[in-house]
């Protein structure tokens, strides 16, 4: 037996489960597809709850703003450029922790490099995949795929952290529905530039149907410009499903400008920020049906391979740091056992599994279909379409369901208690 607990997938869930349960003193190993580990992606949110677990794990204010930035406001802005609604952030709005704005990749490369100097360079094996797997009477056989040809290992416990078109899930559930997209198409990229508003702002600017998300991922330089993470979205018609080969492509700008040649603003210039951009990647929003239980047996499904969602609620890789965060509860309370994952499954997956319905349809931004019913998107006064008391009840019961209610949260005792481990 390799190690109790073999993780499948090293993206930032299978690492945050990695050192979690290096700090609670169960070993494990991650197997990892990629052959080598870079820096892919762009920006994501960090919610509060999420950046709680990872200050937990010893990992500082000083490491993520390295990586990324603390956001101190979250707005909607209609499609005339007023505002719709507007809020605080992180320490800015009371809670103890922060919410960062990060470059994905190098909050991944920080991960990984955690992971390597904790548990050691053997942790994670690169260029394998697990293909499989079958309980037994002791544990679980895994079934491997690398530069050694077709292998296996046993382990006490499986963790499926394999993604959205996770293989672990595909075994659990050989009758899952296929992807999920509902149109939406998304070209992300970032672009030197000023920071909107507050500086540290997260923009949501347009329709439920057609916008653009912006928000920076670095501080400014003295220059006064830092790197600004955009998404542009347009929802179409996709009765024939996805026509486009693979699910994340490099694309030109000219494929999408035209599309936003109307977002001008005294203080926005939408098509000349992308003209000015340093990539773009084109890629459908997409997410996967909630299951009815993330384990079977010593087998369990966590980050997007349990609950893949939509990002409108920023929150698919804060979702899977905690995920990370319970399951090593769990086995703080129960070890190394499929009775630890049953718990587990039973804290997360029915909350979760609400939370990817709520976030495909339109999580926090579900203001705008509001907006677009009561005004088109267009209007002079937002408290005559949508009045203020009714925007902020909204928001705060998004944020009760996806886990960050700042009350609840600033109250709430340690995941895992400072020093506990495994006996």
């Amino acid at each position: 037996m390799t190690a109790p607990v073999i993780i499948a997938g090293g993206g930032i869930g299978g690492l945050s489960l990695a050192l979690t349960l290096d700090q609670i003193g169960v070993p494990c190993r991650v197997i990892e597809a990629s052959r080598e580990m870079r820096p892919l992606g762009v920006g994501i949110n960090i919610q509060p709850n999420a950046v709680r677990e990872l200050f937990d794990l010893d990992i500082r204010s000083d490491d993520l703003d390295r990586v990324g930035v603390q956001a101190r406001e979250w707005a909607l802005v209609g499609l005339n450029g007023n505002e719709v609604y507007a809020e605080p952030r992180g320490l800015e709005a009371g809670y103890k922790w922060p919410q960062y704005a990060v470059h994905r990749g190098e909050l991944h490369m920080l991960l990984y490099r955690k992971v390597i100097e904790r548990l050691g360079a053997d942790a994670v094996k690169l260029g394998t995949k697990v293909t499989g797997y079958a309980p037994t009477d002791v544990g679980v056989r895994v079934d491997l795929s690398g530069p050694d040809g077709e292998t296996e290992e046993t382990a006490r416990l499986l963790i499926g952290a394999d993604g959205i078109h996770s293989v672990v899930r595909a075994k659990m559930h050989p009758d899952q529905p296929p992807i999920h997209w509902g149109g939406a198409v998304m070209w992300r990229g970032t672009v030197r530039a000023k920071p909107l508003r507050t500086g540290s702002s997260f923009v949501g600017l347009g329709t439920h149907r057609h916008r653009m998300v912006i928000y920076p991922i670095s501080s400014p330089d003295d220059d006064g410009l830092a790197l600004i993470n955009w998404i542009a979205e347009v929802t179409m018609e996709n009765s024939e499903g996805w026509q486009q080969e693979g699910w994340f492509r490099p694309v030109d700008i000219s494929e999408f400008i035209h599309q936003f040649d109307d977002f001008r603003y005294d203080w926005l210039d939408v098509p000349q920020m992308l003209t000015n951009a340093d990539c773009a990647y084109e890629n459908p929003m997409i997410d996967r049906d909630p299951v009815q239980t993330w384990v079977e047996g010593p087998v369990a499904l966590m980050g997007d391979a349990a609950h893949a969602m939509y990002p409108t609620g920023s929150n698919g890789a804060s979702q899977a740091i905690i995920d990370a965060r319970i399951l090593g509860a769990k086995m703080l309370e129960y070890g190394p056992t499929p009775k630890a994952l049953a718990a587990y499954d039973a804290a997360l997956c029915k909350p979760v599994s609400e939370l990817v319905l709520r976030n495909r349809g339109a999580g926090p931004f579900g203001l705008l279909n509001l907006l677009d019913e009561r005004c088109g998107g267009v209007f002079d006064d937002i408290d005559q379409v949508i009045p203020t008391d009714e925007r902020r009840d909204f928001m705060a019961k998004y944020k009760t369901a996806a886990g960050f209610a700042m009350d609840e949260l600033n109250k709430a005792a340690p995941t895992i208690p400072p020093g506990a481990t495994v006996a």
